[in-house]
């Protein structure tokens, strides 16, 4: 397999370790929740009006399919961390000068997650650069 297609891959958890659900186990309240979202800042996310914003099987399918988007790519960041929830969580949480100076938790509050996820894509693709460049 080619380093490019290795890490294409490389762009779904292989583990729920924050217990979201996968596929049709999905649970995107789970996600709010963790991620300590309000109605208002789901709604922007995932840009559908605030009076749509619910999490029964009448779910708008914008939300849950952005929801899982960003359940995968903190799924990916526990996966970075080996598993550790709790550092997992205190990154979330964290002032990132890399991302200047606000919290990935709070670039999703912000309707930033697509330059999260690439900055997240893009860490982990500098951290596999090496590992692929040593075989």
């Amino acid at each position: 397999m080619s380093a490019t297609a290795a890490t294409l891959f490389d762009t779904i958890p292989q583990h729920d370790l924050l217990g979201f659900g996968l596929g049709p186990d999905f649970q995107p309240r789970r996600v709010v929740d963790w991620l300590d979202l309000r109605k208002a800042e789901v709604s922007h996310l995932a840009d559908v009006s605030a009076n749509s914003v619910r999490y029964d099987e009448a779910i708008p399918a914008a939300m849950r399919d952005r929801l899982e988007e960003v359940a995968i790519t903190c799924n990916m960041v526990a996966e970075a961390f080996g598993g550790d929830l709790v550092k997992t969580a205190m990154w979330f949480k964290a002032r990132n000068p890399m991302l200047g100076d606000v919290s990935p938790r709070d670039m999703v509050r912000l309707g930033r997650f697509d330059r999260l996820r690439k900055f997240i894509l893009s860490a982990m693709s500098a951290r596999q650069a090496p590992r692929v460049a040593a075989e």
